[in-house]
């Protein structure tokens, strides 16, 4: 008599069921993640590279590779343009990542005074944020137009000798800027910071009630340095966004009067979509990739060292 093969037991097929669907479930983030890793790749790392490539060439109007060395690296940090285009970049940037980051802390202090209509307050002060820059550049630029702006509405109050024309002065129109990037981005840094504040251990500014400690001096010596970290990142966040300021200033003053305004993002777009100089655009597309790089790989590196010291530390 033949013998029969003994089947398999339904316990041993639910778990071969079961752990098949574990080793699924474990790939699945890896399967979600995975066109959109390609996708960043792609177009972060494959396009810096073709546009690197590019600012070797000779091209013009319509791409080229032929290899023509660094030439054009050279003669853009030789022209008189650029150079004013990356001091603006320098000048916005500091006042803007200054004035950004204190209105922010001032905003973020007072609303952690458990103040009333909490709610309403943090909508009021994230508001701009919500605008677009276009919008915000558009907005901007009447109030700062002497015939509908402040100058206008001091005229119409008797103040017939005001004066508020920094749109149309070479050299406060920057400033103008400047005004308006910290509107439109303060209340991020408010987020960031009031976020930091609340999570400030309660036990340590209890005690320093208990000592007799003011309320500035809890803030200056207690709150603010365990918030250290929250700064940084404020300060990397509002520095990606200096440097990539574009579509605000065109909005705003379109880079004039002159050069006054111009940033190096608007001196790109001049160079590829109105002359043509596809080349040349792409050099001063790398540096403007070079700067952002500044900011992120220290910021990256720092973060990787603090994880390890707060691991080694326990």
């Amino acid at each position: 008599m033949s013998a029969v093969a003994p089947s398999a037991s339904p316990a041993s097929t639910s778990e071969y069921r079961r752990s098949w669907r574990d080793r699924l479930g474990e790939y699945v983030p890896q399967i979600v993640l995975a066109p959109w890793v390609f996708t960043s790749f792609v177009y972060v790392f494959g396009f810096t590279a073709w546009t690197f490539y590019i600012s070797l060439s000779n091209s013009t109007q319509l791409p080229t590779y032929q290899y023509e060395g660094f030439g054009l690296y050279v003669s853009l940090w030789k022209n008189a343009r650029w150079n004013i285009a990356y001091t603006n970049l320098f000048v916005f940037g500091v006042l803007f990542v200054a004035g950004a980051m204190a209105i922010g802390l001032l905003l973020a202090i007072m609303i952690d005074q458990r103040v009333r209509f909490e709610s309403v307050w943090r909508t009021i002060y994230l508001y701009p944020l919500a605008v677009s820059f276009v919008v915000t550049g558009t907005v901007w630029s009447w109030l700062f137009n002497p015939t509908a702006g402040f100058e206008f509405f001091m005229h119409n109050l008797g103040w017939s000798s005001f004066q508020f024309r920094w749109m149309t002065n070479r050299n406060w129109a920057i400033y103008g800027v400047v005004i308006t990037g910290i509107w439109q981005s303060s209340g991020f840094a408010m987020a960031l910071f009031l976020a930091g504040l609340r999570s400030v251990d309660h036990d340590l500014i209890k005690a320093a009630q208990i000592d007799g400690a003011s309320v500035a001096r809890i803030y200056r010596k207690i709150v603010i340095p365990t918030i250290r970290p929250i700064f940084i990142a404020v300060i990397v966040v509002l520095l990606q966004f200096a440097t990539k300021t574009f579509d605000l200033v065109l909005a705003l003053t379109g880079g004039g009067p002159g050069v006054s305004t111009t940033f190096p993002a608007i001196y790109v777009y001049d160079l590829m979509f109105q002359r043509g100089q596809i080349a040349e655009g792409a050099a001063a597309a790398m540096m403007i990739v070079a700067a952002i790089a500044l900011i992120l790989i220290p910021y990256a590196l720092w973060q990787a060292w603090r994880k390890r010291r707060e691991e080694s530390h326990g």
